[in-house]
């Protein structure tokens, strides 16, 4: 059910935070902003508010400073989340990431522990963690993505009376590790390139490849079409699972999920066609099949499919 609080009136000082969100979401985030730009006024600015705060986050990770640095930044991030669940952020406080978040988790059954998850996500980048397994890589990536799938079902909510409503936090954790898989395959020389790893140390080896992917020549050792195919396959299985979330929305959150996860689905089928795409560049989709996707989502298609896909299992 959808169980958004009707707070009718917006303070000029959270509109103004909401109005920053917005910003820093439309020029970070465009897949993100595309989806959520199908959604009622509210729910956008809350989703851009998580936006915002997750942002920040990732951010401090990616940043240049110091290892030790960057978590003590993580825990005075974790800090302000703090606040923002015990509702002590004031209307004009001077971060407006603060602000727009502390509004949304008034009006919303927001999970704010999956900001937590992904501090603790980020952390492991912080660190260096590399993983052995597809387990080891499944507990990073609910952390990073599936938390924050989960976030977004709190400002989504569920369509009353349906069937399956008890399971929408699982297929929006799901839906959110799809995504997370498409990023990693997408990035991986950009990953490799900064000492980073992700792909699970059992598929390398399985596949005879290493984790340093070139970035000038195509590696010649190794089955690396066999690897990225292998990614693609997990990833189509989780989008598939995961898309049982949208028969579970309203016709404007179910377009927002269907926009965001068609858009990531199409990258991950051209990365399919040309595995080598991701070694070459970052492989991106145009505005045009961009605009095809979110007519398909306003349209219900693919609700529809899901929910029939659903019934058949």
């Amino acid at each position: 059910m959808d169980r958004a609080r009707p707070v009718l009136h917006v303070p000029p000082a959270v509109a103004a935070a909401y109005s920053y969100c917005e910003s820093v979401t439309g020029q970070q985030a465009r897949n993100f902003a595309y989806g959520i730009r199908l959604l009622p006024t509210a729910k956008r600015r809350a989703m851009s508010a998580l936006y915002a705060f997750s942002r920040r986050v990732d951010d401090i990770g990616d940043g240049p400073l110091d290892g030790p640095v960057k978590e003590s930044r993580l825990e005075e991030t974790r800090a302000l989340l703090g606040r923002i669940r015990a509702g002590t952020v004031a209307e004009d406080d001077t971060d407006p990431v603060a602000v727009a978040l502390s509004d949304a988790a008034r009006r919303y059954p927001l999970p704010l522990g999956g900001l937590d998850e992904l501090i603790d996500g980020v952390l492991l980048d912080v660190r260096g963690t590399t993983y052995d397994s597809w387990e080891e890589l499944e507990v990073y990536c609910r952390c990073v993505a599936g938390a924050i799938g989960r976030l977004s079902l709190g400002v989504f909510g569920t369509l009353p009376g349906v069937r399956d409503t008890a399971r929408a936090s699982e297929y929006a954790d799901t839906l959110g590790l799809a995504l997370q898989l498409t990023n990693i395959l997408r990035d991986l020389r950009e990953d490799a390139d900064h000492g980073r790893s992700y792909l699970p140390a059992e598929d390398l080896e399985k596949f005879g490849c290493s984790a340093d992917f070139p970035s000038d020549d195509l590696p010649s050792d190794g089955d690396f079409r066999g690897l990225v195919h292998h990614e693609v396959e997990r990833a189509r299985a989780l989008f598939t699972d995961g898309y049982r979330l949208l028969p579970l929305l309203d016709r404007r959150s179910g377009a927002c999920v269907a926009a965001m996860a068609g858009i990531y689905q199409r990258l991950l089928d051209r990365i399919a066609a040309d595995p080598y795409a991701v070694l070459r560049s970052r492989v991106s989709l145009p505005n045009r099949q961009k605009a095809y996707v979110a007519v398909r989502g306003l349209s219900g298609v693919e609700a529809r499919q899901a929910a029939r896909r659903s019934a058949r299992t």
